[in-house]
């Protein structure tokens, strides 16, 4: 399992005291609270910050963090994800789970049959929808209703399935 969550992207900076914008892709933008660790990941270390202060604006989320007074020690993160740790992700509910955690799970029918590994998770208005990719080359979408996934295992990182009429076709 990753040991980071994405909560959102350092969209931009806001005034020139160091605070920025940040786009949250957490569904509870209430999360971030003064005293919550962030980790900007630049794509080859990640940096902690501390947030400090919280304002909201439109869908963005306006963070102050300690110890940063000034724009330009900041501005370096820009456009970075930022993260949690595990001990910091929201709480889940049973038969609730993170969508990075089951990414590449392998996937099987109910009668055992593996049919290749899960791509991407899309999420629409109605229902989330598995985008797997089959042992074939071919790509098959399952949408994440009870007759169609069975089990999602994510500890084995194991999604069984019902094929459904028409589903591989």
């Amino acid at each position: 399992m990753e040991p980071f969550l994405r909560v959102g992207v350092f969209a931009n900076t806001h005034g020139i005291h160091g605070e920025i914008k940040l786009f949250p892709t957490t569904e509870d933008k209430g999360r971030f609270v003064k005293g919550l660790p962030l980790w900007f990941d630049t794509g080859k270390e990640k940096k902690q910050f501390v947030v400090s202060g919280v304002k909201y604006f439109k869908n963005l989320v306006i963070l102050r963090f300690e110890g940063i007074t000034n724009i330009n020690e900041i501005e370096p993160y820009k456009g970075c994800d930022v993260l949690v740790d595990r001990e910091h992700a929201l709480s889940l509910e049973e038969d609730e789970y993170f969508i990075c955690d089951i990414l590449g799970a392998e996937v099987v029918t109910q009668e055992g049959e593996t049919l290749g590994r899960l791509r991407e998770v899309m999420q629409t208005g109605a229902n989330d929808v598995y985008v797997i990719d089959l042992k074939n080359g071919k790509e098959a979408l399952f949408p994440v209703i009870p007759e169609c996934v069975k089990d999602v295992d994510v500890l084995n990182r194991k999604i069984t399935v019902h094929v459904m009429p028409g589903l591989m076709e």
